[in-house]
């Protein structure tokens, strides 16, 4: 059953709420009575927005009502976002899966989205109001991110999004596709070499797939069950399921000298097949696993002289989340990025889409009321 629409809460006026955080050394993207420069001039109004103030079950803790414009501080800009995108790890940081707690006291939930530009902060050039951009890291290390009509990043982190590559898929581009970027390229281009990618029906394994192909890597991708593989894109040259008898000797098959990169989504359960099928100096690029504690035969690993690098897409370095968003942009943009996407839910539909998130392999967004 799905969940019900979240009734509107209306807040205290913005002059007598209370601030959600005044704590000054917290990145938290929302700063009451700012002066900025506007597409319309000065404005304190209010926006419509989702939050939750306590972790838990989507339907329990999600609330949709409204709240202070967002300002930019320097450097900054502020969004009105059309399309807000709805990951895995938006529901998992609500869920509070890794025991920590609310980072904030109020969280407006999601990272990606896509908008027009319409205020900027100091030492942003005001030609870039009324741009149309793509948004990564707006929740990343920050409590408000893009489920709400408005949203405050660093201008850097608003990218301009090509007149012909819809918003739909501007609000795909963020975390899978930065993800999929750094899993992929984090040791050099891969022309003319074999990328192995696990889950390539996944969100950052279909994107990473398609990034390795556009770079002229040959692909190999896996699926769990053999009736998966008709769903399989073009990007893959072959597939193998892992519901085979000897998933390893099948990929050995297709790359008999190995594979020099291997995109990882769950090494726990792939770490032996990972190290039977790959090159000498493979990397095997991990961004999940089921057993938060794996274990694999260390000396296979050792005498391939294989590297594991671990992929935290919050903490990428800035320098790589940049290249990313430029080389997404491009594959969007010449077409080379095919990316399923669900019909868009409405805002005051979000506990709906969190538990969409997990079930699906299409991805989940939501649209902003105008």
């Amino acid at each position: 059953m799905s969940a019900a629409p979240i009734a509107i809460r209306h807040c205290p006026p913005a002059a007598t709420r209370p601030l959600i955080d005044g704590s000054p050394n917290r990145r938290d993207g929302l700063r009451a009575g700012r002066a900025c420069r506007t597409a319309s001039g000065p404005s304190l109004g209010g926006m419509l927005a989702a939050w939750y103030e306590r972790p838990g079950a989507a339907a329990e803790v999600l609330e949709v009502g409204e709240m202070a414009d967002p300002q930019p501080a320097p450097a900054e800009v502020r969004v009105r976002i059309s399309v807000s995108g709805v990951n895995p790890g938006d529901t998992k940081k609500r869920g509070d899966w890794v025991g920590g707690g609310m980072p904030y006291p109020r969280v407006v939930p999601h990272s990606d989205g896509t908008g027009v530009i319409d205020a900027v902060g100091d030492g942003v050039d005001v030609s870039r109001i009324g741009q149309r951009v793509w948004i990564y890291g707006a929740q990343s290390y920050r409590a408000f991110g893009t489920a709400a009509q408005l949203t405050v990043v660093p201008a850097g982190q608003a990218v301009p999004l090509p007149d012909r590559v819809s918003d739909e898929v501007g609000a795909c581009l963020g975390i899978p596709g930065i993800t999929a970027h750094r899993a992929v390229f984090s040791d050099g281009p891969v022309t003319d070499a074999t990328v192995l990618v696990h889950g390539v029906l996944g969100g950052v394994g279909s994107l990473a797939a398609q990034l390795a192909a556009w770079n002229g890597a040959t692909v190999i991708g896996t699926v769990r069950h053999t009736s998966d593989l008709s769903q399989v894109g073009d990007a893959v040259a072959r597939c193998v399921a892992l519901d085979v008898e000897d998933p390893a000797a099948a990929i050995r098959r297709l790359a008999p000298d190995g594979v020099d990169r291997i995109v990882e989504v769950s090494f726990s359960d792939n770490a032996d097949i990972d190290a039977a099928v790959a090159a000498p100096d493979a990397v095997i690029a991990a961004y999940a696993t089921r057993d938060p504690r794996p274990t694999f035969e260390f000396w296979p690993m050792l005498f391939g002289n294989l590297t594991i690098r671990l992929m935290g897409s919050d903490d990428f370095p800035a320098e790589a989340k940049q290249q990313a968003a430029r080389d997404l942009t491009e594959a969007a943009e010449q077409g080379a990025l095919r990316i399923p996407i669900d019909d868009p839910l409405p805002l005051d539909r979000i506990a709906e889409a969190h538990d969409r998130v997990d079930g699906t392999r299409a991805r989940v967004l939501l649209t902003m009321p105008r």
